[in-house]
């Protein structure tokens, strides 16, 4: 799934790239075209206007009276050599007549663009004047397609991968959801066939001990369908004790653990610490983390538990002494399958994780890590 989504997005990615790339390229080239030819039909102008002002020339110039009638979108100021603005054209009159500052403002913008085109006025010949000139709406539009297209086609590539993303996390919960159930289900039929064999152990005689020993393993797996059993379904909250939950699944696993390993728990002197919880499934998950943490120390070390209020927060960081995560898998550590272990479907993290962020609504990370010296696990709760 995840490496469908990466090629999904390498795909979309360089599609865009492509095509924004070859859209820049082909504007580019349209827009130093029209700019080179808007340069001529200026260039033309003047010497239209050149030969219609000449006395000496007959006024029978009709294509150079036609060039100037036509000539309605190439904004231009003509100013001359003391830089006095005496004519303008194809500029916003209602701005023209209201905003002193606004002729001055194009002839700066103006002059940046272009190099002024001069003639000398044949009426005086000691004079001469100069054409600036900027950019019609065509060329405008020309050279602003393309951030405008790369804005579309970015636009598009969000959507498509917030579609497919949430297609993707549906179709996981979906699974996840299927195979607790499905898993559940499975393990209450030979349940309830155990229950009752333990029940006919219990009234033969000298199987006693063994009645009461496989009690637990049954309660034990009864436990184990409960937890599927809710994860399947919308778990509820309730208001308890975390540090009492905590402690209980300390012990269960301090029992099962090797001599070698310490445990220690620090609530600041606190013994009551509330929080809303499912209890079956944050006790998986604080199972799952003790468990990690045990595989992580192969046998010997420390794992300490502290548990502390934080303004409106309740945090547990659960820390051991092991060979520790390498940084660039902090978050693969939750992937479904990422394990280093030789055994195991590496689940027991992820499903940790889904049960705090999505059920819980906290969050579930690697604090820290250093390899060679240990891994602190963090779960945020609301209080």
């Amino acid at each position: 799934m995840f490496t469908q989504i990466f090629n999904w997005r390498t795909g979309l990615a360089a599609i865009a790239i492509a095509i924004v790339s070859a859209t820049i390229f082909y504007s580019n080239y349209l827009a130093k075209k029209l700019a080179i030819e808007e340069t001529q039909k200026i260039e033309q102008w003047v010497e239209a206007v050149k030969d219609i002002s000449n006395p000496n020339i007959a006024p029978t110039n009709l294509s150079g009276k036609i060039l100037i009638e036509n000539n309605k979108d190439i904004p231009m100021i003509a100013v001359n050599e003391k830089d006095s603005i005496f004519e303008s054209n194809n500029l916003d009159s209602f701005k023209i007549k209201n905003d002193n500052t606004y002729l001055w403002g194009k002839l700066k913008e103006f002059k940046k663009l272009h190099p002024p085109i001069n003639w000398i006025n044949p009426m005086d010949t000691l004079q001469t004047n100069r054409l600036y000139y900027g950019e019609s709406a065509l060329l405008k539009g020309v050279r602003y397609y393309p951030i405008i297209q790369l804005f579309i086609v970015g636009l598009f590539i969000i959507i498509t991968l917030i579609a497919i993303t949430t297609r993707n996390k549906s179709t996981e919960n979906q699974v996840w959801a299927g195979m607790a159930k499905e898993t559940a289900h499975q393990l209450g039929t030979p349940l309830s066939s155990l229950q009752g064999w333990v029940e006919l152990l219990k009234d033969h005689i000298g199987s006693e001990k063994i009645a009461t020993e496989m009690s637990k393993d049954v309660d034990r797996l009864k436990l184990v369908s409960d937890r599927f059993g809710k994860i399947g379904s919308t778990p509820q909250l309730e208001e308890m004790n975390v540090v009492e939950q905590v402690e209980s699944m300390v012990a269960y696993i301090k029992r099962r653990s090797p001599n070698k390993v310490s445990f220690g728990i620090n609530t600041f002197g606190e013994t009551v610490i509330n929080a809303m919880i499912n209890a079956p499934l944050f006790d998986w998950v604080i199972e799952n983390l003790l468990k990690n943490a045990l595989d992580a120390m192969e046998g010997k070390g420390s794992i300490n538990i502290t548990i502390k209020r934080e303004n409106t927060e309740l945090l547990i960081d659960v820390t051991d002494t092991g060979k520790g995560i390498s940084k660039p898998n902090f978050a693969k550590v939750f992937n479904p399958g990422f394990t280093t272990k030789k055994r195991g479907w590496g689940l027991g993290l992820s499903l940790s994780k889904r049960i705090i962020d999505q059920y819980h609504k906290g969050e579930l990370f690697v604090k820290s890590s250093e390899t060679g010296k240990g891994t602190t696990f963090r779960i945020v709760l609301k209080k």
